[in-house]
């Protein structure tokens, strides 16, 4: 008979491997450049630091005390540049930039605008005033 695991043991495993941790974060972070949610893409790199070691060894690695890490990734805001690049070597990867018409996967900036803006435009009609 199988064992039942939790979700956050199923995902550790899966990102156990280099190629798998990389395309998790690749799609978090085209996640977070189709629809701006920042919540969602600072998720995707706890669950990568929790498969990887755990807050307490990826901030050893980028020389930042456990709880700064934990503050930036429970944050609502993306973090500095600077810091997803110490995070993301700690990970083993690294920021690059690919050219947008070589990429279908991540639609045009007018069109992540005009949904964002939607977005907004729902949230405020939908607020009790």
């Amino acid at each position: 008979m199988r064992k039942y695991r939790t979700l956050r043991e199923f995902l550790n495993e899966q990102l156990a491997t280099q190629d798998e941790l990389i395309g998790y974060l690749q799609f978090a972070l085209e996640e977070y450049q189709v629809d701006g949610d920042t919540s969602f893409f600072l998720r995707g790199i706890q669950n990568a630091i929790e498969a990887q070691g755990g807050v307490a060894e990826i901030a050893n690695q980028t020389h930042m005390a456990p709880e700064t890490l934990l503050k930036i990734l429970s944050s609502h805001e993306a973090p500095r540049i600077d810091t997803l690049g110490s995070i993301f070597n700690a990970l083993g990867c690294k920021l690059s930039i690919t050219p947008l018409e070589n990429d279908d996967t991540v639609p045009d900036l007018e069109l992540a605008v005009k949904r964002k803006n939607t977005q907004s435009q729902l949230s405020k009609s939908n607020s009790p005033q």
